[in-house]
């Protein structure tokens, strides 16, 4: 086998060690964005290791532990994928990945000209099945997946790969090479197995031979060879070899003699064998080189879509969230608007513990910078290590911990000053380690950097590093740099309140473009419990509360209170002022809490309210459709009593009396059903024409709502043809009209009434509902002698119809007058051409819903009318 030249590929896939990772990384790309120290600082490692975690596959957790910054251009790319990864997890589909066998040794082995191991074989198999089954699970879904579906396909051939591998051993017997492998393996198994089996046979016969003389009666071997546990006192009377003797020398294992030739007749058919599975594990292995490179590719996607598994679990358990990307082109600067903003870790560390962590907005943009002070212990550096990762997270395709509506930029460097980096070996004390870092920030800033700083310019002389440190903020913001900083000093507290520059005078709006250059912010601290809240506030300072952090920590009152006469009036001046501004503050929050709560107490109440209403509207409706069948049950009742009458004229000969009789019938029904009748008080007076007339010169757009007479319905306009013509639809039923045959429905009438053409019906409660039109009343045509009686319910008026137009309409119609048992039907049709009554009459004789029919007598219409009897 001659692999090709895949060094750079094969130097991806190898199994990596923790140096072959760092190796393997982009220091560059990753340096340039979070040097060392960042890194180091924020814990970014710490965060990896938490995906790692949660990967199921050694290429995943390699994958997770490499992972690097995507350069701007691809970083759209990553989200997406990552989103889409999230998005299929929420509909209950994740991405199907488990854990597989590290096949990178087995895919270099091969890539190097190497014969597979049955193990590595299997490994490889193993991928390529789960390479398969992501692949089908993406190909499904490859429009709602699209990126996924770019990045993680395989290549289809790989399945005939693995089929070969996997068919080619025995899962039910230790995933061992099957017989069927190959015809010449199954025919030396089989050989192999029959000559052992002679062997066994002719050894258990020589244990019973010589039972007298052995020290068990149990046949074993050593060193390949089958042989017997013979006493050391009879080893004379057996003729045989002696491979071994017992740890006490009482028993000697000897081989047979007339074994020999069946011993080695074995030996030789396993070196056959063994021959022969080398030659299939080569094939095989031939098999995998074939696509050496679709097998890279296959493991690579494996490990990557474990990777983003990895993220989405994350994701899940710290709840964390994709903010809106601000892709401000590079060099351009940076914004960070992050509302309930938490330390990913510390989130990590509650979900194990069960504590909560308190979430906090921050705002912070390039030019400008947060300051943030408040008591020791309460939450400064937390904060400034959670904007450092969301920013790291983001760039790297993360989402981060922080609500939805929250809005970041891209981050092109971030460079941070945490922590105590004072070292004996390097000289340097705690300041001047401080220091150091200060020279390589400031040689690093510019537009787009984050620059974090913990307790800046501390550790030396107040009135020194407070004039530092404000040196240090200006500089940083005019080279364009976004800074958050953590202080005590109070002169970077009132630069905040004053916002006067470098030299002392104001800063001007082209010194702090969008705003002041410099804003206060604090962590919150109770008086009442002399501990920090954890909650960061915008806008506002903090005091430091020294000395409420001593009391609280145990140092004598004594002391305390000399501390306190120590305090200069101007510093407990300060320091009253920002304790009433930190009194303002909390007042305001505990009002917009309770804004807040009453805000949540009137959506239940309008919540309640609503399920109430509906709760009613069930009331109606059921009441509703109590009366409804009421109605029906009437209506029923009145048209047995015609249907009684019908059979009575059918049953025998009409006498005149009878045909009056029956006459009297029919009016009585139809007294029932008529306005005023015994049904009046549950039917509406008959409705003038809905809407209003359409004047010649207003216009009629598509899609508006008109009433048709000819249907008794309202429809909908589908088109406006260009002579004057309507073609409008009720339902699926479609027909042309004029203008003048059409009245124009407003839109506050489609809103107030439900749409159909049938009366409405009243409840107790005065609210109506649309029902369909009053049953007709049948008419008596038992034979074609006997006069039909014609209704407006049971007649169809075609005339002015299209052919085309004419025959869905009466169809409908037919269709309707059968389901309301009407016995016969009117079908209007004029004189005219004849084409419309020979389409309709040709149409009859097909028709399911006709029985027979027959054109009109003189006084029904002659040929203006044919009568049609329903089947």
């Amino acid at each position: 086998m001659n692999p090709p030249d895949m060094d750079d590929f094969t130097r991806e896939l190898e199994s990596p060690s923790e140096a072959h990772v760092t190796e393997g990384r982009d220091t560059d790309a990753l340096d340039e964005l979070a040097p060392e120290k960042t890194r180091s600082d924020l814990e970014w490692e710490r965060l990896l290791g938490a995906i790692v975690a949660r990967c199921e596959t050694a290429v995943g957790k390699d994958a997770a532990l490499a992972l690097e910054p995507p350069p701007r251009d691809e970083l759209p790319r990553r989200l997406a994928e990552v989103q889409e990864a999230i998005a299929t997890d929420d509909r209950a589909e994740p991405l199907p990945i488990a854990a597989v066998a590290d096949a990178r040794e087995a895919w270099s082995r091969a890539a190097h000209g190497g014969v597979l191991a049955p193990t590595e074989l299997r490994s490889i198999a193993q991928v390529l099945s789960a390479a398969r089954t992501l692949r089908r699970f993406l190909h499904a879904r490859r429009e709602a997946l699209p990126h996924l579906f770019a990045t993680c396909s395989t290549d289809p051939a790989l399945d005939r790969v693995e089929d070969a591998i996997s068919s080619a051993f025995d899962s039910e017997h230790g995933g061992q090479l099957a017989d069927h492998a190959s015809p010449r393996l199954r025919e030396l198994r089989a050989e192999h197995a029959a000559a052992r089996g002679r062997m066994v046979s002719r050894i258990e016969e020589l244990i019973r031979r010589y039972s007298h003389i052995l020290s068990d009666t149990y046949w074993t071997e050593r060193e390949g060879r089958y042989v017997l546990p013979l006493r050391s006192d009879a080893h004379e009377r057996f003729p045989g070899i002696v491979h071994a003797s017992s740890a006490s020398g009482a028993t000697l294992f000897v081989e047979p003699r007339v074994l020999v030739p069946l011993g080695n007749r074995l030996k030789m058919l396993e070196g056959d064998v063994r021959r022969e599975e080398e030659a299939v594990y080569a094939q095989l292995t031939g098999r995998v080189v074939e696509a050496i490179t679709s097998v890279g590719g296959a493991i690579e996607a494996i490990g990557y879509a474990d990777l983003l598994s990895a993220i989405v679990r994350l994701s899940r358990d710290l709840r964390l969230r994709f903010p809106d990307v601000l892709h401000v082109r590079e060099g351009e600067g940076f914004v960070a608007d992050l509302r309930d903003m938490r330390h990913p870790l510390l989130a990590l560390e509650a979900l194990e513990h069960k504590r909560p962590v308190v979430p906090s907005d921050i705002r912070v943009a390039s030019g400008h910078a947060l300051i943030v002070s408040g008591p020791n212990a309460g939450g400064k550096t937390v904060a400034l290590k959670a904007l450092g990762l969301a920013a790291l997270m983001l760039r790297h395709g993360l989402p981060v911990a922080a609500q939805e509506g929250s809005r970041l930029g891209l981050v092109e460097v971030v460079l941070t000053d945490v922590g105590d980096d004072q070292s004996l070996q390097k000289s340097l004390s705690t300041f001047s380690a401080h220091v150091v870092n200060l020279a390589r920030i400031l040689e690093g800033a510019r537009p787009g950097a984050l620059v974090l700083l913990d307790e800046l310019a501390g550790g030396t002389d107040p009135r020194e590093g407070e004039a530092l440190a404000a040196a240090v903020l200006d500089s940083l913001c005019r080279r364009g740099a976004a800074v958050v900083a953590t202080t005590h000093y109070e002169g970077l507290k009132a630069l905040a309140i004053a916002g006067p520059d470098a030299e002392g005078t104001r800063a001007t709006s082209r010194d702090a473009p969008g705003g002041p250059r410099f804003l206060n912010a604090s962590v919150g601290f109770d008086p009442a419990t002399l501990s920090p809240t954890f909650k960061l506030a915008l806008g506002v300072p903090g005091a430091s509360s020294a000395l409420a952090v001593a009391r609280r920590y145990g140092v004598p009152s004594l002391v305390i209170e000399r501390a306190e006469r120590f305090l200069g009036g101007e510093q407990r001046s300060f320091e009253e002022t920002l304790h009433k501004m930190n009194q303002e503050r909390r007042a305001l929050e505990l009002a917009r809490s309770a804004a807040e709560e009453e805000a949540e107490k009137a959506r239940l109440l309008r919540k309640q309210l609503e399920t109430e209403l509906e709760n009613l509207r069930q009331r109606d409706r059921r009441v509703l459709e109590k009366e409804t069948d009421a109605l029906f049950q009437s209506v029923r009742r009145a048209r047995e009593d015609l249907r009684a009458a019908q059979a009575r004229l059918r049953a025998r000969k009409i006498e005149p009396e009878e045909l009056r009789e029956t006459e009297r019938a029919v009016d009585s029904v139809a007294r029932k059903l008529a306005l005023g009748g015994e049904l009046s008080d549950l039917l509406d007076k008959p409705a003038a024409p809905r809407g209003e007339r359409v004047e010649p010169e207003s216009t009629i757009n598509k899609g508006a709502r008109v009433w048709v007479p000819r249907l008794r319905a309202e429809a909908e306009v589908v088109s406006v043809q260009g002579d004057g013509q309507l073609r409008v639809a009720a339902g699926s039923l479609k027909l042309t009209v004029g203008r003048d045959e059409v009245r124009l429905v407003a839109p506050e009438a489609n809103r107030a009434a439900p749409r159909g053409k049938g009366p409405r019906l009243r409840t107790s409660h005065g609210s109506a509902v649309q029902r369909p039109d009053r049953e007709a009343l049948p008419t008596f045509a038992g034979a074609d002698s006997l006069p039909a009686i014609q209704t407006a319910d049971n007649t169809c008026d075609l005339r002015g119809l299209r052919v085309d137009d004419a025959w869905p309409m009466l169809e409908s119609f037919l269709d309707r007058a059968l389901n309301e048992g009407q016995r016969v039907a009117f079908v209007v049709h004029g004189h005219g051409t004849g084409a419309l009554r020979e389409k309709i009459r040709e149409e009859l004789k097909r028709s399911r819903y006709v029985e027979r029919f027959r054109a009109g007598q003189l006084n029904e219409g002659g040929e203006g009318v044919t009568v049609v009897w329903l089947a």
